[in-house]
């Protein structure tokens, strides 16, 4: 049957239907279900079932990341408690404190694949969808459930189609993109719809600029995000999924062949219907910064050059690839971060800073002043590592950037691409990494 949106497919396969219609209530089954430093308190919730196993052990996956290393000792004792509970569990998809951000290491350990679901007790589990595979934050409580059942009921979304027409201009990136369209629309401007990404400008970006629209429709208020996986997509899971069977990897169980000829691409009918349709051109893009304490609230860099800055943050799970610190890094390399300015660096994944060591750039960084953090989300919603002071102001290359998100309320918080905070963290100011000089 024709005229299906992506979600459409995805929640169809998900609940074994041929066919779904957007507003339908559907039973579904994820392949994987997420979660990380909060697994202790969703453990606690899933107890109230009564079980003495969880029912998906093979499609749970679990990485400390969000409080890492445990900065107290409350923390060290959530972590104990998870860990105690993956033995008992069998759980295999297993990251230790230092391997990295969940939405980054799932991702390179190929654990999801296109048109599967993800379901996380993460709001950021869009990401997912720079893989075209369907994915959705969800409750704790949903986690719990899902663990006791398999399955949980989920509404099919209407869908948005955002069009990218040509190639971004130099020092224009996906970030700059994403925040022009919530910029635009508003932050509330997809609420629980799938937002589909289609045109030229997609097609030609690196697949780690891609990662940052799904991720970033998190603030959209999107259900999910979805860009069509290419032939890019299939040779960095190829590449991956072999490694990992080359190695014995354990996670992978009984498989003797790699997965990637099991995949199954799910793609809208060109018919299919949207609630909505927004065009953008590459060559108009500009970059953008949200200003506090609103992540919709985005203005041309331009409008708050000259704003001086005490914290500058590249990171998270938005912007912490090994693209995002070899732009930084190549503003930084032979420079000094400004007096007065601190600089954290903090890679999404040991794999991230892995290949920033080899190629030279944690060296640049060091080299200039800046702070060097364990792979994981660090200060990206306040739990330590770099916490600004009341007054303070912070350019952060992450998702959210409301009152209080870095832990201090009386704090401003601006986001903007990886090249910016890192020309920020030199000038001490604001300001166009294209303007500072060679």
């Amino acid at each position: 049957m024709s005229r299906q949106t992506f979600a459409q497919k995805a929640l169809a396969r998900a609940a074994g239907l041929d066919f779904v219609e957007v507003g339908q209530v559907v039973d579904a089954r994820p392949d994987i279900v997420l979660s990380h430093d909060n697994t202790a308190a969703i453990r606690r919730i899933w107890q109230q079932f009564g079980q003495e196993r969880v029912l998906i052990p093979d499609r749970i996956a679990i990485t400390l990341d969000h409080a890492v290393p445990a900065p107290t000792t409350k923390h060290a004792q959530n972590h104990a408690e998870i860990r105690q509970f993956v033995q008992e569990q069998g759980i295999r998809h297993f990251f230790e404190v230092g391997r990295g951000i969940c939405h980054q290491v799932l991702s390179e350990e190929a654990i999801v694949l296109p048109g599967q679901l993800i379901l996380g007790a993460d709001s950021h589990t869009t990401h997912f969808g720079w893989l075209g595979a369907f994915g959705a934050g969800i409750g704790r409580s949903e986690v719990a459930t899902l663990w006791a059942t398999g399955e949980l009921w989920l509404r099919v979304p209407e869908s948005m189609k955002i069009v990218l027409e040509g190639e971004l201009p130099p020092g224009v990136t996906a970030k700059d993109f994403a925040l022009r369209v919530i910029g635009d629309l508003g932050a509330d401007g997809g609420l629980y719809m799938s937002v589909e990404f289609h045109g030229s400008g997609i097609e030609a970006m690196s697949l780690e600029s891609r990662m940052v629209l799904p991720n970033m429709m998190a603030e959209f208020g999107a259900k999910n995000a979805w860009i069509a996986p290419d032939a890019q997509t299939v040779a960095y899971l190829e590449q991956r999924l072999n490694r990992r069977l080359e190695i014995g990897d354990w996670r992978l169980g009984a498989e003797t062949q790699s997965p990637i000829s099991n995949l199954q691409f799910l793609l809208p009918d060109a018919d299919a219907t949207y609630a909505a349709v927004h065009r953008y051109r590459a060559a108009e893009l500009e970059p953008s910064i949200a200003c506090p304490h609103s992540v919709d609230k985005v203005v041309p860099l331009s409008a708050v050059a000259g704003t001086r800055v005490q914290q500058a943050f590249l990171g998270t799970c938005t912007n912490g690839r090994l693209e995002d610190l070899a732009a930084a890094a190549e503003i930084i390399r032979g420079r000094r971060v400004a007096p007065g300015v601190r600089f954290l660096v903090i890679p999404a994944s040991s794999e991230v800073l892995k290949a920033a060591l080899e190629r030279g750039y944690i060296q640049d960084f060091v080299e200039a002043g800046a702070v060097i953090g364990v792979p994981g989300c660090g200060p990206c919603m306040g739990n330590h590592m770099g916490i600004p002071a009341p007054g303070e102001v912070t350019i952060s290359s992450a998702n959210r950037n409301f009152r209080g998100r870095m832990g201090t309320a009386d704090a401003e918080i601006y986001l903007a691409n990886p090249a910016v905070v890192a020309a920020t963290a030199v000038a001490g100011v604001i300001v166009d990494p294209r303007e500072i000089g060679e």
